[in-house]
């Protein structure tokens, strides 16, 4: 092929001139003629030179340029990050899978794969946009992203990255421009490396999903961000005020901060911002909002406002679209609405506002959503509400509204899709007009009081979603409400009513769309309904239905919550429940499935919470469960299992709640050689089987969740913690709690929900021996501790008052000895403390909690004394006074300070202990025979007395 030539540039020849030793020759050597023919030759000779020479390093650069296209490197870090992945395509977010054209197969050029752009000189990656590419999985700490150092532009929007954390690193991609990481399901604290990004010009870090993702500061964020024009951190929880610096921003065009829970002041100068365009935010209600005469559009939702609508607001009659949503403002009037005539969109929900349902609205004809839910609005609907032909989305939800809604005034509003009403005391009118042409999908009517299904239902064509529990619906479901709508229905909720059974008992349901299907806490009398294939979640749990549960239930390919818990379903457990893919929530709880736990969980198993108590299940434990990587809730209490401790539990990082009780466990736990790894772990019950050994200090020890204080600000409680994607909407894990039934306090406890910080270890009812472990009081989170009914002895370890929250302590019915110590009263939490029949002696410490516990907490200790025991200590009543606090490097180091007479005394006492020891040795085995032959002339006794206690006690 032909190469095209450059001419040299004139500044390389005089550079090159200037470089040259010839250069620096006289003139007179050019200018004689005897040189003249030389010189002509020699620049003849050197421009050819020049010319080769160039022609030499173009070539080198067109083969680097070439080369350049896809650097090693990238390409590696690429496909590495592609592995880390599995694509979801039935996410609703999912548009295209573009991580499937990544491949070195056939063009293994990565600048030609789909969301990658690279510089045309370099071949360097400076664009990865895989927004809505099915992605699913955790992205990593190590993410090979962060190899990336030339990108300009990230976009991993709108996929699902399973509330992992936003990992610390992006501060590595200095030459970024653009990062959008909106609505893919992060969690955690936002890494404050992003504010090294001073290049960006846009970031979107915005959730739909509220208070996952947190922010504590946002002016250590955004304070080096100065170039900034598009700034979105929507429902991001802001933990401060929003920082002053945001009013320098001058080339700031849109700044959306909707439901982050804003406090403080907001900086009125950002107002003033000359180019900006888009603004949802929200702080204390300026009256300066007034004098914006040209918004078209005010988003102030969820954002702790307070007081009243400012007068001023009747000023913004360009405005379209107002969100005062979720905040604290009142007034006893909406007149302020009159002069706002092209709303089109208007939400106030979940505010103050009280007196009549206001009839203003008569004005607003553009009306196409309205949403007054959540208020203290009373009182009839006003008939001018159903002339606002253009309503398409309607909420009046908990408005203590009361009567009869006539049918007819609803079907006036022909392009109403969604009628939210529930929370009022409300019924319809059973004549009506029908109209078929009725666009409505979405029906609310949750907690409404009624006791029929209303007859309008059953002409809606285009229903989506119906919404009836916590009703007071009688008999069986009649099929005529989905005559016209069983096509079309995807969510049905008909739970906590009053139903016995499907009309004509059919059990096939005919909803070839349905996602959803919650009829629990009903009066159902029939075999277990089989849903279709498309549904996601699935509860009959409290009811009364029979029989054995279907292999069809594992056709139905979707499902990822199956709740059929407190019925009667009897046989055996279908070997196909574990390999049903998307599962991430089984309960079966409290039925009468018997023989084994399936054994098939595949790799990549999703289940998070399996819940089997109370059945009559036996075998083993199948250690196939240990491929469902993502468990966080494990419960087989109340079965009859015969197995060893499951120890590879531990390898199952997301752990939480381990639920082994009444069951037949047996053998040791602590002299396993297995590296146990229970970081996660909040409750641990192995009560009521027959482990023995010693106690687990292994396992205890690598219990690191319940070492770290928790603290107390909000009540939150163990959920799934991840939403359910539906093709029509998302259904937050929340709604899913986790439950579980504990002996605290003297008395079992069924927690329906269970609360993110108790901590709870039950061991009781076992063979466990030895002494208490001292690194039990290290657990400084623990609420529950339970190891009554062993055969523990030694002393009762000074470390428990290091356990501050505890609530709840039972040594009881042991061999333990010694005194109780003196430092447990410094657990102003403890409420039950019981440490009855056992061999302690010594006074009972006195002040705090201890002065509550009745005398059945100490009994059946024939050396103990003082209040509230009858028998008096022979120092007097009180014990002494308990030390300030339990220190025991203090302790340690006051042993050095007693003075040599002391240290002569031990020396004389170890030399005797020294001369008995080999006495000790050869009495072992006769000490032991009589000591348990002495607890077994007891035993019975003892145990029906304690019982006996425990029920007055309680």
């Amino acid at each position: 092929m032909g190469v095209k030539i450059f001419p040299l540039p004139e500044r390389t020849v005089a550079a090159y001139k200037t470089a040259s030793p010839l250069h620096s020759r006289s003139k007179t050597h050019f200018s004689n003629p005897k040189n003249k023919s030389k010189s002509r030759k020699f620049m003849a000779a050197l421009s050819f030179y020049l010319l080769l020479t160039w022609i030499f390093l173009l070539s080198l650069f067109r083969a680097r340029f070439a080369e350049e296209l896809c650097h090693a490197d990238e390409s590696s870090a690429l496909l590495e990050f592609k592995r880390s992945f599995r694509t979801n395509t039935t996410d609703r977010r999912c548009v295209h899978p573009k991580v499937h054209s990544w491949s070195l197969d056939g063009s293994g050029d990565c600048c030609s794969w789909d969301g990658i752009e690279c510089d045309a000189a370099t071949g360097r990656v400076i664009a990865l946009d895989l927004s809505s590419s099915c992605l699913s999985g955790t992205l990593s700490p190590n993410t090979t992203l962060f190899r990336l150092v030339h990108l300009e532009l990230l976009n991993l929007a709108f996929n699902s990255f399973n509330l992992s954390s936003i990992p610390y690193g992006f501060g590595n991609l200095s030459r970024l421009k653009h990062l959008k990481l909106s609505i893919s399901d992060f969690s955690g604290e936002i890494p404050h490396d992003i504010s090294q990004l001073s290049e960006l010009v846009s970031l979107d870090l915005s959730t739909s999903l509220p208070e996952t993702l947190h922010l504590p500061n946002m002016g250590n964020i955004v304070h080096n961000l100065t170039g900034l024009k598009e700034l979105d951190l929507s429902f991001v929880s802001l933990l401060s005020p929003i920082p002053p610096v945001l009013a320098n921003f001058s080339s700031l065009t849109s700044l959306r901060l909707v439901h982050c829970g804003l406090n403080g002041d907001f900086p009125v100068s950002i107002f003033q911002l000359p180019n900006l365009e888009v603004l949802r935010i929200a702080g204390s209600l300026p009256s300066s909002l007034g004098n914006l005469s040209h918004l078209t559009s005010l988003d102030l939702p969820g954002n702790n406002l307070r007081g009243q609508i400012p007068v001023s607001f009747a000023n913004l009659t360009q405005l379209r679209s107002l969100w005062l949503s979720s905040n604290n403002l009142s007034g006893d009037t909406l007149e302020w609405v009159v002069n706002l005539t092209k709303l089109t969109y208007m939400g106030i929900s979940g505010n103050r506002f009280s007196g009549e349902f206001p009839s203003s609205f008569e004005n607003l004809k553009q009306l196409a959503v309205l949403d007054l839910s959540r208020n203290d609005l009373h009182g009839d609907i006003p008939g001018t509400l159903w002339n606002l032909k253009c309503l398409q989305w309607l909420s009046l939800e908990s408005l203590n509204l009361n009567g009869v809604l006539d049918v007819n005034d609803l079907f006036k509003l022909k392009s109403l899709r969604s009628l939210q009403l529930s929370f009022n005391n409300i019924s319809f009118t059973k004549s009506f007009i029908t109209a078929t042409t009725l666009k409505l999908s979405d029906l609310s009517l949750d907690s409404c009081n009624l006791t029929e299904f209303p007859q309008f239902i059953g002409y809606l064509s285009k229903l989506k979603r119906l919404d009836l529990p916590h009703n007071k619906i009688r008999g069986t479901i009649p099929s005529w409400m989905w005559k016209n709508s069983k096509e079309s229905l995807n969510y049905i909720d008909l739970s906590h009513n009053l139903l016995t059974g499907f009309e004509n008992n059919h059990t096939d349901l005919p909803f070839p769309s349905l996602e959803y299907l919650d009829v629990s806490s009903n009066l159902l009398e029939t075999t277990l309904p089989v849903p279709p294939p498309s549904v996601v979640l699935y509860s009959v749990s409290k009811n009364f239905l029979s029989g054995q549960v279907p292999t069809s239930i594992c056709g139905v390919s979707s499902l990822a919550v199956l709740d059929l818990s407190d019925n009667s379903l009897n046989g055996t457990l279908p070997p196909c429940l574990g390999s049903i893919a998307p599962l991430i929530y089984l309960n079966l709880a409290r039925n009468k499935f018997s023989g084994v736990i399936p054994h098939v969980y595949p790799d990549g198993c999703a289940l998070k919470m399996i819940n089997l108590r109370e059945n009559q299940l036996g075998g083993i434990v199948p250690i196939s469960l240990g491929n469902c990587r993502m468990l966080e809730y494990l419960n087989l209490g109340g079965n009859q299992i015969n197995d060893t401790f499951p120890f590879w539990l531990s390898e199952l990082p997301y752990l939480k709640i381990v639920g082994l009780q009444s069951n037949e466990f047996h053998g040791p736990i602590e002299g396993h050689v297995r590296q146990l790894n229970f970081t996660s772990l909040q409750i641990l019950d192995l009560s009521n089987n027959n482990f023995n050994g010693k106690l687990p200090s292994k396992l205890l020890q690598s219990c690191r969740a319940m070492k770290v204080t928790v603290g107390q600000d909000e009540l939150a409680y163990m959920d799934i913690n991840q939403w359910l994607d539906l093709s029509s909407t998302l259904v937050s894990g929340s709604m899913i709690t986790y439950a579980m039934t504990l002996m605290n306090k003297g008395m079992k406890r069924e927690y329906v929900k269970i609360p993110d910080i108790l901590m709870a270890i039950d061991l009781s009812s076992n063979k466990f021996e030895g002494f208490i472990p001292e690194l039990i009081g290290d657990l400084k989170s623990l609420r529950i501790l339970n190891l009554s009914n062993n055969f523990l002895n030694g002393s009762i370890p000074p470390s428990l008052a290091n356990l501050t929250v505890l609530e709840s302590l039972d040594l009881s019915l042991n061999n333990l000895e010694g005194e109780i110590p003196q430092q447990l009263t410094s657990l102003t939490f403890l409420a039950v403390f019981h440490v009855s029949h056992n061999q302690l002696s010594g006074p009972i410490p006195r002040g705090t909690q201890f002065d509550t516990f009745g005398s059945c907490s100490f009994e059946m200790n024939e050396g103990l004394c003082g209040s509230p025991l009858p028998n008096k200590c022979t120092n007097g009543d009180n014990a002494p006074p308990p030390p300030s606090s339990f220190d025991v490097d203090n302790e340690e180091k006051s042993l050095f300070d007693l003075g040599w007479k002391i240290v002569l005394v031990g020396a004389g006492v170890g030399f005797l202990v020294g001369v008995m020891l080999e006495n000790l040795i050869i009495d072992e085995k006769s000490r032991w025979f009589l000591h348990y032959s002495k607890r077994m002339a007891k035993g019975c006794q003892r145990v029906r007395k304690a019982l006996a206690d425990r029920k007055i006690c309680s």
